[in-house]
């Protein structure tokens, strides 16, 4: 009955899973402030979603982008991931000649558009490296940017939104490729024509285009003054946390009652849960959407033949995927700066109610709790694991519990 195709439980970012949990606030950003001002001709900022590995930044604009399609019809890219050492420009090049085609432009006979999309059609070949060809059109951003443009008139002409979505942007470590495809997605952003509205009057409005850029918190750094003001006016950070419990047990609902459907033999079926297969399926994850996918996946695999998931089941999955959730800790630990990791290490060995500034830095051996603020303020604000409350607390919830308990053995 619970077969691997029935599985609604999906680790990882290149599939949006059918169990989703949390997020609502970066969903209602979307539906009720982003498209609706965008669609409206009014300003507002791109989004960046920031966070470390496993937090479903990636997953979470997927499916921001398959609701724009699905429900408003929208046009939207891919997820353009970005690999290391790879030219951005030509990467999104490719997707917009992609949207190009969807809005009608590609077959325009219109000289000026024909000439803009072979530009960019050389672009998406030869990349930000065109500019050593001046005689060959202008630079390869500035001809992204106003293909974005006219794809963005055409939206407005048709009534749709137009969706960017570059995924994995620490990843453009080339300082002049960076900020040529910040300027370029922060131009037409930004861009205002001129519309006749009834009775004749004339207004701005801007483009009905919005971009989310996706990747790990060391974006917020690498780009540095390369982003400044002009960053900021035109992208709005959010640094994304651990889900709630409660998020989580909403989301397993229909396993309790009535059931998540299946089909048996061509007939419909439901898979159970048990509370107590819920609750602990929320306790291994510990606030972490790849954490919970996975246990959620472990679970269904331990007793395929069987309509009832039990707390039996879950504990036999989670063992098979200890492993990889202890890797998945790991990793984010290893990435951590040294200092950085030394605070962590300092906050696991006091007890909670002890994890006061003045405590940490003298367990880190610095005189005074200023010498760790900087550390300290990077773990807050830029990476969220940590809160720098009165006294300090873990807001990463599966690295608290890897260095101060048993997890992941349950």
């Amino acid at each position: 009955m619970r077969t691997a195709v029935e599985n609604p439980f999906v680790p990882g970012s290149d599939t949006i899973p059918e169990v989703w949990a949390g997020r609502t606030s970066q969903v209602s950003d979307f539906e009720s402030v982003v498209r609706p001002r965008r669609m409206a001709g009014l300003s507002e900022r791109g989004r960046t979603i920031l966070g470390e590995p496993g937090l479903g930044k990636s997953t979470l604009v997927r499916r921001l982008a398959e609701r724009a399609r699905r429900h408003h019809d929208d046009w939207t890219t891919a997820q353009l991931r970005m690999p290391l050492g790879a030219d951005p420009l030509q990467i999104v090049a490719t997707a917009l000649l992609g949207l190009a085609a969807d809005a009608g432009l590609a077959a325009a006979t219109e000289k000026r558009l024909r000439t803009l999309i072979d530009r960019v059609k050389a672009v998406s070949v030869a990349g930000w490296g065109l500019t050593l060809e001046p005689d060959a059109g202008p630079q390869p951003f500035v001809a992204l940017t106003d293909l974005l443009i006219e794809i963005g008139l055409a939206a407005h002409e048709q009534g749709r939104l137009v969706m960017v979505h570059v995924d994995e942007v620490q990843n453009i470590t080339d300082q002049a490729a960076l900020s040529q495809l910040l300027v370029c997605l922060g131009d037409a952003l930004t861009f205002e024509h001129t519309v006749v509205v009834p009775g004749g009057a004339q207004i701005d409005r801007v483009l009905p285009i919005v971009v989310y850029l996706t990747g790990l918190p060391d974006f917020d750094d690498m780009a540095g003054a390369r982003k400044g003001a002009t960053f900021t006016r035109r992208f709005k950070t959010i640094t994304l946390a651990p889900i709630s419990d409660d998020d989580f047990k909403l989301a397993l609902a229909p396993f309790l009652d009535p059931g998540w459907p299946v089909e048996v033999d061509g007939l419909p079926a439901a898979v159970r849960m048990t509370q107590e297969a819920r609750d602990a399926i929320v306790a291994c994850c510990c606030g972490e959407p790849f954490l919970f996918q996975l246990a959620g996946q472990e679970a269904w695999y331990a007793s395929p033949g069987s309509p009832l998931i039990t707390l039996e089941d879950v504990q036999q999955g989670w063992r098979e995927a200890t492993p990889e959730a202890v890797t998945h800790v790991e990793r984010i630990l290893g990435r951590l700066p040294e200092r950085e990791h030394q605070l962590i290490q300092a906050m696991s060995a006091l007890d909670p109610q002890e994890r006061t500034a003045s405590a940490i830095a003298a367990h880190m051996g610095f005189d005074s709790a200023t010498q760790i603020g900087p550390f300290a303020s990077r773990l807050d604000t830029m990476r969220g694991i940590i809160n720098r409350g009165k006294p300090y607390s873990f807001r990463h919830r599966a690295i608290e519990a890897y260095l101060t308990t048993d997890w992941p053995h349950i």
